[in-house]
């Protein structure tokens, strides 16, 4: 979403672009500025590494949906992702997109792609779909169909790249490294060249939205991190992939490390509402309160109150200027308003600058739920119970 370009002006010094100048007005006034809806967690992949539980139902249904980007649309939001799961295993996909765009949304489509068609390349090109990001495990086929686990995947989520390509479509192929996976950057970058298509490497494999930790061991190890960023492959595509850290000034320290529950939100199939889709902290359902009744709730309001200089070590770290945080990472690893094991690491294997957390703790030392922060605060972890508990959809205070 994020537009990196700036105007310089007269006098030399860079001035924020104009969706960076939306962005700031949208996190001040606390706008959802952009939202991602997961229509389903059905998928006709089954890939390792997945955080989804494929067998959850009660997706919402079309008037549903539609009346969810209505509430979106009421309250501000511009960029909308359209996620799952699979979304073309919804049928009235192409009705919910041409609503979507109807209400003026930007649109993204997250995708495997293999059962998109010519047609349906035509129709998505014909809404003015503006975005579609597709996942690609690695450049030899064979390697791609082990970790979906379905035989041809390779050869027609590539099609699907083609075919979206060919009609105007602005496709990203997305990579996420792990254990078993991509291995060859160079190689899938020459892939993207030849598509003619974005390519954006991820090395954090994050834990299931349940909390099972099952996909983290599947995170590259410590050397291998370290060569993945230093690869020219992976840093033409990673914006500062290696920028020293700079000293935090008060701008830092008075923001935020993420947009989550700030500027951006996270809708599962089922229409609860959460900080992102890597924060799995419900915060209300839609199909039993409003969204900006859920967006003005005080779990969202709790999250908007930790700046940067609040936060537990990290306030203090020498790397805070060039880490990315995730919050949702944090809370998942006991405490969200702390430091995050794979952020440490990440962190390190780019600036050789010591963290928090690495190099002295290993990858999955940390517990998955900690105790409530002994201060004023009390982690929303301590409050409420994890998104995969069901039993809350019952109770009194969901």
């Amino acid at each position: 979403m994020t537009d990196t370009v700036s105007i310089t002006t007269a006098g030399g010094e860079p001035q924020p672009s104009l969706l960076d100048q939306i962005g700031a007005r949208a996190e001040a006034r606390s706008i959802p500025l952009a939202a991602h809806l997961d229509l389903t967690w059905k998928c006709n992949e089954g890939c390792v590494h997945c955080y989804l539980d494929h067998s959850v139902g009660d997706d919402m249904d079309t008037a549903e949906v539609k009346g969810v980007l209505d509430q979106l649309a009421a309250a501000g939001t511009m960029f909308l992702t359209l996620s799952g799961g699979e979304i073309m295993l919804r049928k009235d996909i192409f009705e919910i997109v041409a609503y979507a765009r109807s209400l003026l949304f930007d649109v993204r489509l997250k995708t495997n792609g293999i059962l998109i068609s010519e047609r349906d390349a035509d129709r998505f090109a014909e809404m003015g779909v503006r975005q579609v990001n597709i996942s690609i495990y690695s450049h030899r086929p064979e390697v791609h169909d082990a970790i979906t686990r379905v035989p041809g995947s390779f050869a027609r989520s590539i099609e699907a790249i083609r075919r979206l390509k060919s009609r105007g479509l602005t496709v990203e192929m997305r990579v996420p490294v792990f254990k078993g996976g991509a291995d060859n950057y160079a190689r899938l970058k020459a892939l993207a060249d030849e598509l003619g298509v974005r390519i954006l490497f991820d090395a954090t494999i994050t834990p299931r939205m349940d909390g099972g930790q099952a996909p983290v061991a599947l995170n590259i190890d410590a050397d291998t991190r370290e060569e993945f960023y230093l690869d020219p492959a992976v840093t033409a595509s990673l914006e500062d992939a290696c920028a020293p850290p700079t000293p935090p000034g008060e701008e830092l320290l008075n923001g935020h490390s993420c947009g989550a529950g700030f500027k951006s939100c996270y809708i599962t199939p089922q229409g609860d509402v959460m900080p992102c889709v890597t924060f799995p902290l419900v915060c209300g359902s839609l199909r039993h309160s409003s969204f900006l009744a859920i967006w003005k709730s005080a779990p969202f309001l709790q999250i908007r109150g930790i700046r940067n200089r609040d936060l537990d070590t990290c306030s203090s770290c020498s790397s805070l200027s060039s880490c990315h945080r995730c919050p949702g990472l944090a809370f998942m690893e006991g405490n969200m308003r702390g430091p995050s094991i794979q952020d440490c690491q990440n962190t390190y294997a780019q600036t050789k600058v010591p963290t928090p957390l690495y190099p002295a703790a290993p990858l999955g030392s940390a517990p998955l739920r900690g105790p409530a922060h002994s201060g004023q605060f009390v982690p929303l972890a301590a409050l409420l119970p994890a998104a995969g508990d069901r039993s809350y959809r019952e109770s009194a205070n969901y």
